[in-house]
């Protein structure tokens, strides 16, 4: 998806729990000498390193997962 100033994320929904939702985005990290990308929570935390995205996947997975999940 993108939003209206054209930054893209991807939105992530538990479709057994449909108001468990997330939506990820991927950037470089802000005012450093890093170029390191980085797939960051909506609320501008840094999530996961962009290059292990299976790993980001579990995190996210387990962000969203339902009570007894």
């Amino acid at each position: 998806m993108r939003t209206q100033k054209g930054r893209a994320f991807v939105r992530v929904i538990n479709p057994s729990a449909t108001s468990l939702a997330e939506n990820v985005t991927c950037r470089p990290v802000p005012v450093t000498d890093q170029t390191d990308w980085y797939f960051w929570w909506s609320w501008g935390e840094k999530m996961h390193r962009a290059d292990d995205p299976a790993g980001a996947a579990t995190k996210v997975a387990r962000v969203l997962a339902a009570v007894g999940e």
